[in-house]
Parts: structure tokens; sequence; C-alpha cells
């Protein structure tokens, strides 16, 4: 059984269709031992409480410096012996030493087509602003491996979603969680949690 460990800084929804996937069986060897927020205020963690999963609020504001709450937020993923880190609408830069306890353990998911609309600065409603001022046709999800870089790492699966005439960021933002995250986020932790995801030479496999 693979334990997950989901860290969300807001509402939550990739959480909830995650939690939805594994209580419909879509997502089958894999459980949510933890939820981690930086925002107190963050509704994900009322999420994880009505199905009886600890919520954990960890802010970087209450530390003495962002050193120390990096050692604090490492301790705490160990001391519930994660296997995967899923990074569902999580505002917190992963510090390198996560990155390192954690080799191709850690999977987040990005409201764009990847390399398009990615990188620093590329977060949220931001995103779908880059898209709609761009004039793009097409946009979309991806859910890809945490590495060093912002956005950078080995895709794992990708999905596309239509830009409709006259969409405004927050109606492409809906859409594409809807069509794409909702989708690819559940699907990706599924075939890692079965075994079917490898990372060879900085590219992703799957056996289907």
């Amino acid at each position: 059984m693979l334990r997950l460990a989901v860290l969300v800084s807001g509402g939550g929804t990739n959480l909830q269709a995650i939690l939805d996937a594994i209580d419909e069986e879509t997502i089958t060897n894999a459980e949510v031992s933890v939820v981690i927020s930086n925002n107190a205020g963050a509704y994900a963690l009322e999420r994880a409480k009505k199905k009886e999963i600890d919520a954990v609020c960890l802010s970087p504001k209450t530390f003495a410096s962002r050193e120390a709450f990096n050692e604090a937020l490492l301790a705490k993923l160990q001391s519930y012996n994660v296997d995967l880190v899923v990074l569902a609408g999580c505002l917190v830069v992963i510090p390198q030493s996560i990155v390192d306890a954690y080799p191709n353990k850690i999977i987040n998911i990005h409201p764009s087509l990847i390399p398009s609309f990615c990188g620093t600065g590329y977060y949220g409603l931001k995103v779908h602003e880059g898209v709609l001022s761009r004039g793009v046709k097409v946009t979309g999800a991806t859910v890809h491996f945490v590495d060093g870089g912002t956005d950078t790492g080995p895709i794992i699966l990708q999905k596309a979603v239509e830009v409709h005439e006259g969409d405004t960021p927050k109606a492409l933002q809906q859409r594409v969680m809807e069509e794409a995250e909702w989708v690819i986020m559940p699907r990706a932790i599924d075939l890692i949690a079965n075994g079917k995801v490898t990372v060879e030479d900085g590219h992703v496999k799957i056996k289907e």
C-alpha cells in the first residue's frame, strides 16, 4: 500500500479528486496518510478531517527561519513513512533537501501543458491569464515528478483542454481542473501505486 502525503495551500479540490478516486477504487493500492498545509485556513484540512485523515498545518511564518521550516516539513513527512509526496495546489517551494530525500517520489500538478506557461511566476490564475493573453487555442494540465527546478521534472501525464472564445481566467481555470487536473492526478497516483511508472534517463516510462 502506497502511503501518500498530500501538500496543499488552499481549497483542496485536487485532494478531493484523489480521495474520491480512492473511494471509487480508480486509485488502488494507495492511501492518504496525512494532509499538510502551510495555511491554517485551507479548506483542504477540513476535507482531510472529514475523512479522518491527519490534517497538519506547518506554516513558514511560525518558524525562525526557512531552514527550520524545511527541516520540520521533512521530519513530518518522514514521521508518517510516506512513499509518495503529492503537491496538489501547494504554493510552498519544496527545498532541495526534501527533493533529495524523496527522489522521483514527489509529484506535482501544474495547470498548463509544460513547457508552456510554467516556471517561476506561473501559478494559480497567473497561468490562465498568460494562456488567454497569448491567445493559444489549447491548454491543459501536467503531472510531473519534482526535481531541483521549477516545473522541470520528468513528465508523467498530460491532458489537453480547449480554450473557448470569451473565456475568463477563472472559467478556464475551472475547466482545466474538471477536464484535466482531476483526471490525470488520480491516474498518475494509481500508475505509481501499481508499479507502472519508471524514470529512465530523465524520462518517464509507463507500463500499461
